[in-house]
């Protein structure tokens, strides 16, 4: 199953969740309406109660859903995260940021943010967000310190496949959804809790209201359970084959089962609330539930699948072996020479050079997005290892990522780039201006096609430090230096572009949470724009060999329809109205949309690495994130 069908099982999901939310509402009206008209015998009551039951269901939705708009890091620091600093100096912490920041370049995606949860001696794991550009990784310090690096490694990819298939924003609304189906039980508790209100003969009738509103309550729980299980555990079998895809080893995500088997905390959070709420975003049950409420597969299920012979007596062998002495994870890395691995873990591949020629075909293209495999880690980690240490280092700094980031999209031609940089000084002030021309002079020029959405990707984290003034002022300025002239690349503007998507995403991640829908006829227009540009950006000078590529990615994506080769006038800059509505795209269209892409690249059999990485770039904007080797 690829990127485009999870997709759209994930849009699915959304839908069964609403109706698995009226009917656990319909049963709560009506068990709250009965004990109402037992109680009063009014049919009127009956209709208040209603009315009543509506809106602390619907308010207690509308209210956590709103509490989640600040995004994955928002809901990592709820779960008690601690923030892992980019220049880290932990050793446990420095293997984590290690894996995740190869994971992400070889995913296509911005690194996400990092959490740890300190107070959870459990073995355990949680993605969250709204989209990849807003994603929160948060990891318990009992992983960090029981985990060897493999196994860390089987586990981090389990949580990159809910960051790339649309798993994390529908775990987002079912915490929402699941807060207002068991209102009821919150303030009936609330009320036990703190009201002291069976001292008195006057609190008796608030007193039995409490304890009825936790009995109905209980069917929310139920609901709420029930839908959690119902939603996720298919997921959660999804995410552990992905990440044997991504690793392409069983041996680390089974040994993290494993562990969670063999150890007395397991996989359980200490609290209780926050597991019982997150329980379906996390890599293994936070709480101990019965089979049939279980939010994740069962536990042997699960290895099984990864070791088809395994023997369940193993995780008994372990809890004896474990109990007093537990696993320490990096010195089982350097009792495996993964501490080596993790210096240099083998021979990455070498860069291609500028002017090579790569085969592409559309169906296997649009079959790697968001499908990264272990030879996209390996060449991830290659793509870092080439990169200019002190390049690496200005992205980790707060003082340098913006001015590196403007850098990138400064133009080659002198007279543009002097353009752009009056409207950096505009916008970010002059000192910024002239580190970006610098950078631009001094290391970037030089930079390769295929180091620059790498580099892009390590500095992400630390721009989304930025305080939101910077962050605005940033965007302003991206986007005056793209209209400085018409003569930017088609590269440097999708650069640009992506950018801007990534850190609109990032301040206002609840806006980017919905799934496409559009249909390919719809947007027929857009279709055209982008391929024409495109057709023309790869063959300057050669009209008709861009009219041959243009017709080719056209026949894959309306075969039916006649529409002649007309480049823009404008260029590049035709392609802001596009990107919307192309976004829009429910995932089956933009999987032929990212065919037809393939198609007119790859007209004449071969593409350039300045190609491939535009395609790349393309498919970014349009979150159809593509792994880091496309000739795999």
């Amino acid at each position: 199953m690829n990127f485009f069908e999870q997709q759209e099982l994930a849009r699915r999901g959304s839908f069964r969740l609403v109706v698995l939310f009226a009917l656990a509402v319909a049963c709560i009206v009506l068990v709250v309406d009965a004990v109402t008209l037992v109680f009063t015998g009014s049919v009127g009551a009956v209709v208040a109660a209603t009315g009543l039951t509506l809106a602390v269901i619907g308010l207690g939705s509308l209210y956590r859903i709103a509490s989640l708009r600040g995004g994955g890091a928002a809901i990592a620091a709820q779960m008690g995260g601690t923030w892992v600093p980019e220049d880290t100096r932990d050793p446990q912490l420095r293997r984590l940021r290690n894996v995740v920041e190869e994971m992400a370049i070889a995913s296509g995606v911005p690194v996400p943010k990092l959490f740890v949860m300190e107070d959870e001696p459990g073995i355990n794991a949680c993605a969250a967000g709204y989209s990849p550009s807003d994603a929160a990784i948060a990891v318990t310090r009992g992983a960090l310190e029981r985990l060897n690096r493999d196994e860390l490694q089987g586990v981090i990819a389990h949580e990159f496949s809910h960051v790339l298939n649309g798993d994390m924003r529908l775990n987002i609304r079912l915490v929402g959804v699941l807060f207002g189906i068991m209102m009821l039980t919150l303030i009936g508790q609330r009320i036990l809790t703190y009201g002291r209100l069976g001292r008195s003969r006057d609190g008796a009738p608030l007193l039995i209201t409490a304890l009825v509103a936790v009995g109905v309550g209980s069917i929310g729980v139920f609901f709420g359970r029930l839908i959690k299980a119902g939603v996720s555990r298919q997921r959660e079998y999804l995410a552990d084959a992905s990440a044997v895809q991504f690793t392409r080893q069983t041996h680390g995500l089974a040994g993290a089962l494993k562990k969670i088997g063999g150890l007395e905390q397991g996989s359980r959070l200490a609290d209780r609330a926050e597991a019982e709420e997150i329980g379906h975003m996390l890599f293994g049950e936070g709480m101990a539930l019965s089979s049939w409420r279980a939010t994740h597969p069962p536990l042997v299920d699960r290895i099984r699948r990864l070791e088809p012979a395994f023997d369940p007596g193993q995780l008994r062998e372990l809890q004896t072996r474990w109990r007093t002495a537990p696993p320490d994870g990096l010195a089982e890395d350097i009792a495996l020479g993964l501490v080596a691995r993790d210096a240099a873990p083998g021979a990455p591949p070498p860069l291609p050079s500028r002017d090579a020629r790569l085969a592409l075909a559309p169906a296997t293209v649009s079959g790697q997005v968001a499908a990264p495999a272990e030879d996209d880690y390996h060449q991830a980690h290659g793509l870092v290892e080439s990169l200019d240490p002190e390049l690496r280092a200005l992205a980790r700094r707060r003082d340098q990522a913006v001015p590196l980031l403007l850098g990138m999209v400064l133009d080659g031609d002198a007279a543009v780039a002097a353009r752009q940089l009056q409207e950096i000084s505009v916008h970010c002030g002059d000192v910024v201006a002239e580190q970006a021309r610098q950078l631009r002079q001094e290391r970037l020029e030089s930079l390769h096609p295929a180091q620059r959405l790498p580099l892009a990707a390590l500095a992400f984290p630390t721009l989304r430090q930025q305080p939101r003034p910077a962050l605005d002022a940033f965007l302003r300025a991206i986007e005056a230096a793209v209209h400085a002239d018409g003569r930017v690349s088609v590269f440097e503007y999708c650069l640009s572009r992506l950018l801007q998507v990534q850190v609109r995403e990032a301040l206002d991640p609840s806006r980017h949470a919905s799934f496409g829908r559009n249909k390919a006829p719809g947007v027929r227009r857009e279709f055209a724009i982008l391929l024409a540009v495109l057709a023309q950006a790869g063959h300057p000078g050669d009209p008709q060999a861009a009219q041959r590529a243009y017709l080719a990615g056209l026949q894959r994506v309306l075969p039916r329809d006649h529409l002649p080769y007309a480049p823009p006038a404008q260029g590049v800059q035709a392609l802001d109205e596009v990107w919307g509505p192309l976004d829009a795209l429910a995932p089956p269209a933009k999987q032929v949309l990212v065919e037809a892409l393939v198609d007119a690249v790859s007209h004449d059999g071969k593409v350039s690495v300045a190609e491939a990485e535009l395609l790349r770039t393309v498919c970014g904007v349009l979150h159809c994130p593509l792994p880091a080797l496309l000739s795999r």
